[in-house]
């Protein structure tokens, strides 16, 4: 049974496929902590009430745990330290923590239903044997006690950035660990992906009056708190504030605290308003700029890729780089304006891939983060359209250097189990655009646009999988999609298609194309000497159907994919054939472009052109590039 969901999960195929009805997990926190900012202490309090909305009969829960991965010896510790090439933030710095530097959450109380529970703290995850089984649709309520000590920010969670943000407080909470048709994520955190079971917060962080505090949710006490939520004038002599924030509809909360914080609102007319924290002043000019940008970017966002439902959206100075949170943001701010801007695009529409959809980011990181990347860029392209002429172009490269190369591991690929960070990064990422961004290839943009605003209606507010999109595509187009997840997702077979031969025939001439590993509907433009362009649509038998094509356009027969070549047949002389061309207004993850573009030579030997040669000899002369550098 094992190997059968290695082998569904692999393919994308949600089990849930196999129940009556989809079903996910529901979770409600209750929190209160006691923050220590001398001494980067807090404890805290937590009531969960969990939903078994499961079939299942559950005898334990498990927790997460991610700031005990901020210890000497972790896992995460010695994955950075032994992994071919490291993150530059991580590195071994962990290794080097002191006592009172590192992260530490321990649970010292646990009662289900206030009958007391026995737990065992294993690294980065709590296991809890429950005395009294959840059955399918009962409800549990936890209490739970605990403690927790904020390391020196490296990576995403933290104290002191590398801009002096005092608190980044990412993953600071015990989370409850995700339960769904494939069983329990209780994967140990070495710095990767999350996933989190929907539900909401009811947050109190009781904390030094001097701060201000950015964080998921709707602050509750505005009036009593000021600092930039209202016109509050805040009582000087206080010495603490107890902010509640409460947010509805989300499976994660993050927070971020700093007495230095400026605290700007942009009014949105027609979306959510955008709350600024940031540290003023000459390296955070472009700040003051900022609000415009992201009103354009939702604006282009609830149009094409469906409607943000939250009052506002929070950009918070902090953490490591970028990421992403429910109605929140962390980056560090230090930037020039397209920089800046550019981070907050891309992490601001993983509200949309990640938030709303959430995907389980360690099995299909590729949807999270390549969708993300692929709104991204459209709407970078909207706001500067001198720097994003070929708008995925970046992807593409990134996912053909990869390919040639020996580190390229499946889209399938748990995140945490890459053997190295570029195959993770250029995966997610860059291929993640590509698998996108190609479909429209295959099945034409508009079905692509129709499919993305079908996939937010049907998915948003649960777990999709990579299966759940592939129908909807497929519902929205009339064509089989099967063989296209398989091949580029579960595979690392690659798209090579080439001009293999041109020669003579009795009636005029035979272009002879030549198919790699992976099949795909082809495009073809053959120039002719008297001006004129004649075009072809080459589709794969395995779609079952075709895109619907441009009217000067002549559809060819199916190439079957165990064909292979595939003839096309003129009724030209070969003297009459300027040049062939593959995919010439489509975007196609071809990984040898040299073969996809002949230019005829005047003077010819007609009696056989083998481009197989001209190919070779090419190649011979490309200059060697080093590909990943390897810590040594």
């Amino acid at each position: 049974m094992k190997n059968l969901f290695s082998i569904l999960l692999c393919l994308g195929i949600s089990l849930s496929g196999y129940s009556q009805s989809y079903w996910q997990q529901e979770a409600h926190y209750q929190m209160y902590i006691n923050f220590d900012s001398e001494n980067h202490h807090f404890d805290g309090t937590q009531e969960l009430t969990l939903i078994n909305h499961s079939p299942d009969t559950l005898n334990k829960v498990f927790y997460h745990l991610y700031f005990n991965a901020f210890q000497p010896g972790s896992m995460m510790d010695v994955r950075s330290r032994t992994i071919l090439d490291p993150d530059r933030r991580v590195g071994d710095r962990i290794s080097h923590l002191k006592e009172d530097e590192m992260g530490i959450q321990q649970i010292t109380s646990l009662k289900q239903n206030n009958t007391k529970l026995k737990f065992v703290h294993d690294r980065t995850i709590l296991e809890v044997f429950l005395e009294n089984e959840i059955l399918p649709g009962d409800t549990a309520i936890f209490n739970m006690e605990f403690k927790a000590q904020v390391p020196i920010q490296i990576r995403r969670s933290g104290r002191m950035n590398k801009e002096g943000i005092d608190y980044s407080m990412s993953q600071w909470y015990p989370k409850m660990c995700e339960y769904d048709t494939d069983g329990w994520h209780t994967n140990p955190y070495i710095g990767r992906e999350f996933y989190g079971i929907w539900g909401s917060f009811d947050v109190n962080i009781n904390m030094d009056a001097s701060y201000t505090i950015a964080a998921t949710g709707v602050l509750q006490n505005a009036d009593e708190i000021g600092h930039g939520y209202s016109n509050t004038v805040i009582d000087t002599t206080l010495n603490r504030l107890t902010w509640n924030f409460k947010a509805e509809n989300v499976h994660d909360f993050v927070w971020a605290a700093d007495p230095d914080y400026t605290h700007d609102i942009v009014v949105n007319e027609d979306g959510p308003d955008f709350h600024l924290f940031y540290l003023k002043g000459e390296k955070t000019k472009e700040w003051d700029n900022l609000g415009e940008y992201m009103i354009k970017t939702f604006a282009y966002a609830d149009k094409n890729f469906g409607k943000y439902p939250y009052p506002h959206y929070s950009i918070i100075q902090g953490g490591d780089g970028g990421m992403e949170y429910p109605m929140a943001t962390l980056i560090t701010g230090n930037r020039k304006l397209k920089s800046l801007v550019g981070v907050c695009v891309h992490e601001a529409m993983h509200s949309w891939y990640q938030g709303m959809l959430a995907t389980n980011e360690s099995l299909f990181s590729w949807m999270d983060e390549g969708f993300t990347s692929y709104a991204s860029n459209r709407i970078e392209q909207q706001l500067f359209p001198e720097d994003w002429k070929d708008v995925h172009g970046s992807s593409y490269k990134g996912y053909k250097r990869i390919a040639i190369s020996n580190y390229e591991e499946p889209l399938c690929t748990h995140a945490d189990h890459f053997n190295t960070n570029w195959a993770y990064g250029t995966a997610s990422y860059s291929k993640g655009v590509v698998i996108l961004d190609q479909l429209s290839h295959i099945v034409g943009q508009d079905v692509v646009d129709r499919s993305l605003l079908r996939y937010f209606k049907e998915w948003s507010f649960k777990h999709p999988t990579s299966s759940d999109f592939k129908r909807i595509v497929e519902r929205e187009s009339g064509i089989e999609l099967d063989w296209y997840f398989d091949y580029f997702v579960n595979t690392t077979k690659t798209i090579d298609y080439a001009i293999s031969e041109v020669s003579k025939t009795v009636n005029g001439s035979r272009i002879l194309l030549k198919k790699g590993e992976m099949p795909m509907p082809i495009e073809v433009d053959i120039v002719l000497n008297n001006g004129k362009t004649i075009s072809y649509y080459i589709p794969t038998v395995l779609m079952r159907g075709e895109k619907e094509i441009e009217i000067t356009r002549k559809q060819l027969g199916d190439w079957a994919w165990t064909n292979p070549t595939y003839p096309i047949y003129l009724e030209h002389k070969p003297q009459d054939i300027v040049s062939v061309k593959l995919h010439p207004n489509s975007s196609i993850a071809d990984v040898e472009s040299l073969n996809d573009n002949l230019v005829i030579p005047k003077k010819w030997d007609w009696e056989k052109y083998d481009l197989g040669l001209s190919i070779i000899e090419k190649r011979k002369k490309r200059k060697g590039k080093k590909l990943l550098k390897i810590k040594k």
